[in-house]
């Protein structure tokens, strides 16, 4: 069996729902587990409407008609009759959105997160499912969040892997044994052992779809993107880009971990664990090779491939004492770290000093400021740029690095990461 994964480009409107219907009918040839993102910038909206709502500001019910009124515009697009059940499905969908919202004000707000973002999943598995079926493609859909467990972390929920799988297989192969079709379920949502709603990370889905892969034994798990393949660079930042034919695992991990925005970074482990090949597919042209990931007996490239990280802040640490920063600084600094949402692209250290880069709009460096000043000077920069290259040469280095002002530099044998900018 193969699963696939299409994320929010690829069901952004009534077209691109079409061309998912017509992938699934020139590919799908055995058993298929298809995992859905919510349509198009739904996330996002979404966000605000939970925002809107938790701060009781004056616009929320202006936000949440605009994503209603996106849903029935795709609606609208797909089928013909308004009559269709289709609206009393999204309509329910949209009742309970409501009633959550009612009652998020009295929850902590990581937790009125997960309640009202994984909504999108749901909207968008539910017209996929019914135009599915428009269109002669048998499918059931199945919840994911009664059946990927994780702990009760909100906003970044951990799997609990055996019972994960065992309620992935009974669900799934009692669909395939009655010869119902294709599985469609959500991606980025899961729940907890107390059935609350818990989402798996932003960006979240291409980790749903190696969950299930990875519990379903998959021969190979297909992600369908908007670009040809995974590519060396951005084409956002940099021009003259290329296509990677094949990326090992491991590669694979390092460049997801330094912040490539083609795969998210939790889904590689459970694939390698198993040795289920990911290929990276264009759904604008499903003729183009893609790229392979994992695939044993191909050769890893060693193309140079480049990610640039914006905008971050550069802070640097050190003790008022001049002591040395030794494990015990490092431990309360990474504590106070983690108790404000910071997270670390980058980190250095000396004797007396400490340094790191960190995303500078995620996290609460003003309390991390005030919680250290006590024992430490902190100072830092802001509105830089993190740029990691894999694979380097010193001729590929000069090239990009050339000119521009280096605040920090970091080497391994195969990584090099430079902190530009700055006054």
């Amino acid at each position: 069996m193969e699963v696939y994964k299409f994320g929010g480009a690829s069901v952004k409107d009534a077209d691109a729902v079409r061309n998912v219907a017509s992938i699934l009918k020139s590919e799908v040839k055995e058993p298929t587990c298809v995992v859905v993102s919510a349509m198009g910038k739904t996330t996002n909206a979404l966000e605000a409407v939970l925002d809107a709502f938790y701060h009781g500001k004056e616009n929320r019910d202006e936000l949440l008609k605009g994503v209603l009124a996106t849903h029935l515009q795709i609606l609208a697009g797909l089928f013909a009759s308004p009559a269709h059940p289709v609206y009393g499905k999204l309509k329910a969908l949209f009742l309970r959105l409501a009633n959550e919202l009612g009652r998020i004000q009295s929850m902590p707000y990581d937790k009125a997160y997960d309640q009202v973002v994984s909504f999108g999943e749901r909207f968008s598995t539910c017209i996929i499912s019914e135009y599915l079926a428009e269109a002669g493609i048998g499918n059931v859909e199945l919840d994911a969040s009664r059946i990927v467990l994780t702990d009760g972390h909100f906003r970044e929920g951990k799997v609990l892997w055996e019972p994960t799988t065992q309620r992935i297989k009974e669900a799934v192969e009692a669909v395939w044994a009655q010869g119902l079709g294709i599985v469609l379920t959500q991606g980025f949502i899961a729940c907890d052992e107390a059935g609350d709603t818990v989402t798996l990370g932003r960006e979240g889905s291409d980790y749903s779809a190696a969950i299930f892969a990875y519990c379903l034994d998959a021969a190979k798990m297909t992600i369908w993107k908007d670009v040809p393949g995974v590519l060396n660079a951005d084409p956002k930042y940099f021009s003259n880009t290329k296509k990677l034919d094949y990326v090992s695992y491991y590669d694979a991990t390092e460049l997801a971990y330094f912040g490539a925005s083609i795969i998210h970074p939790k889904t590689i482990k459970p694939l390698q664990n198993k040795k289920i090949p990911l290929h990276v597919r264009s759904f604008m042209d499903v003729s183009a090779p893609g790229t392979w990931v994992g695939l044993e007996g191909v050769p890893e490239s060693r193309i140079p491939s480049f990610i640039c990280k914006r905008p971050q802040t550069l802070l640097s640490i050190y003790p008022k004492d001049f002591s040395f920063v030794d494990e015990t600084n490092l431990s309360e600094i990474f504590h106070c770290f983690v108790k404000h949402g910071i997270k670390v692209n980058l980190m250095q250290n000396s004797a007396l000093s400490f340094s790191v880069c960190i995303d500078q709009n995620r996290g609460n460096l003003d309390a991390v400021l005030a919680e250290l000043s006590s024992r430490y000077d902190c100072r830092y920069n802001r509105d830089l740029e993190l740029l990691t290259i894999r694979h380097y040469t010193q001729d590929v280095i000069d090239q990009i690095v050339g000119g521009k002002k280096v605040m920090l530099e970091q080497r391994t044998r195969h990584t090099v990461q430079f902190v530009l900018g700055g006054e």
